[in-house]
């Protein structure tokens, strides 16, 4: 069984993710969304509201499972027998970042990081802008799945 973990705060989940996720869906058999936990950040949307959000959008697919962990993340891919991590790319500072965290990752682990370019039409989107947007008042409807309130 191939399975990945695509992992991130997801405060909160947004079209972008769900571009990314919804095209690996047919490269993997399971996809675990892995929310980590940093008692160092601090959240707009709680652990439990973050969890509902991905849990509401992903009701009817089977693959996905959505489950939290703390330390790093390819501890928990061992603990799961996970032997993949999934990345969105938006842009090139992303790909160097990512690609850093890749290589560290492999040089600790055999777990391999794929990459999927963002859309066009979700590039642009990050869960940051989202909460800034949000948190003025702004309208968050294009950004987000249903699952997730328009409004604090």
């Amino acid at each position: 069984m191939k399975k990945a973990i695509f992992p991130g705060s997801f405060d909160p989940i947004t079209l972008g993710h769900v571009d990314v996720i919804d095209r690996a869906l047919p490269l993997f058999d399971e996809i675990i969304i892995a929310i980590g936990i940093n008692n160092d950040k601090t959240y707009m949307f709680t652990l439990e509201d973050r969890i509902s959000f991905i849990k509401k959008h992903y009701a009817n697919e089977p693959k996905i499972k959505v489950e939290t962990y703390s330390g790093l993340t390819i501890d928990f891919c061992k603990k799961k027998n996970i032997h993949f991590i999934l990345r969105g790319l938006r842009n090139p500072a992303d790909f160097e970042f990512e690609k850093a965290i890749a290589q560290t990752n492999r040089k600790l682990s055999t777990v391999e990081t794929v990459f999927l370019l963002t859309s066009a039409d979700t590039s642009f989107i990050s869960s940051s802008i989202v909460r800034d947007v949000l948190r003025n008042g702004g309208d968050i409807s294009g950004f987000v799945p249903e699952s997730v309130p328009k409004k604090l």
